[in-house]
């Protein structure tokens, strides 16, 4: 008589999960560790926005006015109002874009459970638009389909780019604008408060572009980019920009007959 199959012993945690806890929560943390590094954006945009304008206020009310007090009052005043602007702009900005996107995400979860059929073809003319053969294609969005959570995710995901959860209180990132702004601002501010004022400014553009080239060197070393070619591009936008304010600082009051 035939022997009936054995029954295979149940699956134990190391068998069902080959690889070791930490790994899988090193795994499972990557997407958070890359959310990090995208604060890059806010860095290097609150740091040029913190070097450059206090930069083009001082130099040109130092240059339209001589005064160093003036000077000293003008660029601490720009300082804390550009940080505070900064940092609030960019979480009603984040807030904002991410209210858009969770309208986004609630329509496509509404059409994924009205219409189940439809969705499930969408999801397989999405998967052969990533190169998977259609048969394979289907496979998958048959087992998605079984699971809905997964399904639905992979569908934000890949049909709309989106998370399937978008975090609509960002306040890290006002932090890094708002602190990145009010940090480099000191950057040109600085050296007026212990030189004399033909001093002060030369010394102040020299400080400025040594942290322009700082932070172009910190970006590409995130980016994997050419160090050099990064520093050179930042320190490039960065003078072109001062430079216009400090013009401006300097003509403006001519103009209005100050």
């Amino acid at each position: 008589m035939q022997q009936p199959p054995e029954t295979p012993a149940p699956a134990t945690e190391s068998a069902a999960h080959p690889m070791a806890v930490a790994d899988r929560v090193a795994i499972l943390g990557e997407k958070d560790r890359v959310a990090r590094l995208g604060r890059i954006r806010q860095f290097v945009f609150g740091s040029l926005d913190g070097l450059l304008v206090p930069l083009g206020v001082v130099s040109g009310v130092a240059g339209g006015t001589g005064n160093i007090h003036a000077v000293i009052v003008a660029g601490l005043a720009e300082a804390f109002a550009g940080a505070l602007s900064m940092g609030a702009g960019e979480f009603l900005s984040g807030r904002a874009e991410a209210q858009v996107q969770q309208a986004e995400v609630a329509a496509e979860l509404q059409r994924v459970r009205s219409a189940p059929e439809y969705e499930f073809n969408e999801m397989i003319v999405i998967l052969e638009s990533e190169g998977v053969r259609p048969e394979d294609a289907r496979v998958i969005a048959q087992r998605l389909h079984k699971n809905p959570p997964a399904f639905e995710k992979t569908m934000v995901e890949k049909e709309l780019g989106l998370d399937i959860e978008p975090d609509t209180v960002r306040i890290g990132d006002s932090l890094t604008m708002g602190g990145s702004y009010i940090l480099a601002s000191i950057v040109p501010l600085v050296a007026y408060f212990f030189l004399p004022l033909q001093q002060a400014f030369l010394v102040s553009l020299a400080l400025t572009f040594v942290v322009l080239a700082a932070i172009g060197i910190f970006r590409g070393r995130l980016a994997k980019l050419n160090l050099f070619k990064s520093a050179v591009e930042v320190v490039l936008v960065g003078s072109v920009s001062g430079l216009g304010g400090y013009l401006l600082g300097i003509w403006l009051p001519k103009l209005l007959g100050y």
